[in-house]
């Protein structure tokens, strides 16, 4: 899944920070864990209790938002 997190106020890229890839801001969890959790079937309170510094809240908005700026696969 490819996601342009660049738009999400939750997201940040910092060079030097986990190779510059796209992570929860103040943290080194990559964004993209966070949608692959779920897509492994993982619950919002089990993302958290593998990431407790995270919120429930925040789970569910990076998780919302990732949807809404997946690209569409074409057939």
């Amino acid at each position: 899944m490819t996601v342009d997190w660049s738009e999400c106020d939750l997201v940040e890229s910092v060079a030097g920070k986990v190779g510059g890839k796209p992570v929860v801001k103040g943290t080194r969890i990559p964004a993209d864990t966070i949608l692959t959790d779920e897509e492994l079937g993982a619950t919002v309170e089990e993302t958290h209790e593998s990431f407790p510094s995270l919120s429930l809240d925040t789970i569910r908005s990076i998780r919302a938002y990732g949807h809404s700026h997946t690209p569409l696969l074409q057939p």
